[in-house]
């Protein structure tokens, strides 16, 4: 699908049915009421192939990070894992606790748990799962947890159904309000405060919508300060570290070297590792918790060979260095991005009138290490129209909007990848400042059309559908 044929499908998806259907039965009537809601905030969901699966347009938005999808790295050694075991099973059996445990998966996860430096390790079958796992199974009554504000929406649905009735959030890595809601949690729930319970901290090593790192050595000395009874304990997500970040991609903990001051992580295989499924990583009693309170695990089929032998191939290609060259490669290209936009002549003009930012592009020289998220920041209003710049500029680019990011703060999220070129990455960067001019341009009252012209022609196509 072309990048115009994709917006004009997109563009015909936001179109309100309800009022279209006043004979139609209730159910259905309701229905497309609720989800004209979404159409009204060009929020509409749809089942369309991005272009640059078709080669029609430049990959920075999906989560191939590390390109072992889309190069037929992982491929070729899946088939290796499978030839090694030419009699495995199709299906697990059963649940975990029934007829679905087996000696391959039980193999893997202790490889795992290895190869990050944890104790012990569970495989479940998607990252949303296991953080319902870990907040349904792990807090006991009177315990209590302390979030970030922005951690996962999986993370809020597991909190939903905890045990822990106290749930405060503190304000996105700041640690200063990490101080004070930590100690307001300690000052009213006396089980704490008296050591008989415990504090569950909720961050993530990097944020999936903001690109930037959680202080997390800095919220774990203020933890000890605050609880000099030991009884804070830190949950870490690191789905978008995994791969990418630590010594040949364990992730930003191993990075820093605090195994031991972390009660659980998470890791998912989804994204750079183009698996499926996730791992919770803690002590045997964490494990053990999983096991026998997650009803994720128990009420649901195991992970079957299949999907497990692909989690082993992409931690046999961690293990090995295969990936070595591809996490630098992505450090590089963030770096060279960064360097194009912020040194091209429309930078300043563009930042100063809040046309344009990259939050995370301030100070970033000095830095130790990159993330490949990048988001970008327009006017909320102008959101869409540099996304449609960018896609006839055939770079494939999406918005992020309302309910995955808090009203008000919809931006584009850019996703750097290893199979990126440094010539790619110059495109998005002059193709981001060429709409930024065209804006300055219009702002200032110099342009012909109070509209740019990419937007011009999408709503042109709308006409059309």
């Amino acid at each position: 699908m072309s990048p115009p044929e994709f917006l004009a499908s997109w563009i015909k998806a936001q179109k309100p049915k309800a009022p279209r259907m006043k004979d139609a039965p209730t159910f259905y009537r309701n229905l497309e009421e609720a989800l004209d809601v979404r159409r009204a905030d060009h929020a509409m969901a749809t089942r369309t192939k991005s272009s640059w699966k078709t080669d029609e347009a430049v990959d920075f938005c999906s989560n191939d990070l590390l390109a072992l999808g889309s190069s037929g790295q992982l491929r070729t050694e899946f088939l290796e894992e499978l030839a090694r075991h030419p009699d495995f099973s199709l299906y697990a059996g059963g649940s975990r606790l029934m007829d679905g445990n087996y000696d391959y998966i039980e193999q893997v996860e202790q490889e795992i748990a290895g190869f990050h430096g944890a104790e012990s390790a569970i495989i479940l079958n998607s990252g949303y799962e296991a953080n319902g796992a870990i907040y349904t199974a792990i807090p006991r009554p009177g315990d209590a947890i302390v979030y970030d504000e922005l951690v996962h929406a999986s993370t809020h649905d597991g909190m939903t159904h905890s045990l822990a009735l106290c749930r405060m959030p503190f304000r996105h890595n700041d640690v200063d309000s990490f101080r004070d809601t930590l100690a307001s949690v300690v000052d009213s729930q006396s089980m704490i405060r008296d050591g008989s319970r415990s504090v569950l901290i909720s961050v993530e090593s990097i944020y999936s919508m903001d690109g930037d790192i959680c202080p997390i050595e800095e919220l774990i000395d203020i933890a000890n300060e605050v609880c000099p009874k030991k009884n804070a304990v830190f949950i870490v997500d690191e789905a978008h570290a995994t791969g990418i970040i630590g010594p040949n991609g364990a992730g930003l903990i191993c990075e820093l070297g605090i195994q031991d001051k972390i009660a659980i992580r998470l890791h998912t295989f989804g994204k750079a590792l183009a698996s499926s499924g996730a791992v919770i990583l803690g002590s045997e009693s964490v494990r053990l918790a999983i096991l026998n309170f997650a009803r994720s695990v128990i009420y649901t089929t195991a992970p079957s060979f299949p999907a497990v032998a692909a989690i082993r191939s992409a931690y046999n290609l961690l293990k090995s260095g295969a990936t070595q060259e591809s996490q630098e490669k992505i450090q590089d290209l963030v770096k060279h991005f960064l360097t194009t936009i912020t040194s091209h002549e429309i930078w300043d003009e563009a930042n100063d009138m809040g046309i344009l930012s990259i939050p995370i592009s301030d100070n970033w020289e000095f830095r130790d290490f990159m993330t490949h998220i990048v988001p970008v920041w327009t006017r909320q209003r102008y959101n869409f129209w540099l996304v449609f710049h960018l896609q006839l500029s055939k770079i494939s680019a999406f918005p992020i909007d309302y309910p995955v990011v808090p009203k008000g703060q919809s931006r584009i999220r850019l996703m750097f990848h290893a199979r990126n070129t440094e010539a790619e990455v110059e495109l998005l960067a002059n193709s981001i400042c060429e709409w930024a001019k065209e804006m300055i341009d219009i702002e200032k009252g110099e342009g012909k059309s109070k509209v740019p012209k990419a937007a011009q022609q999408i709503y042109a196509l709308m006409a059309d559908v």
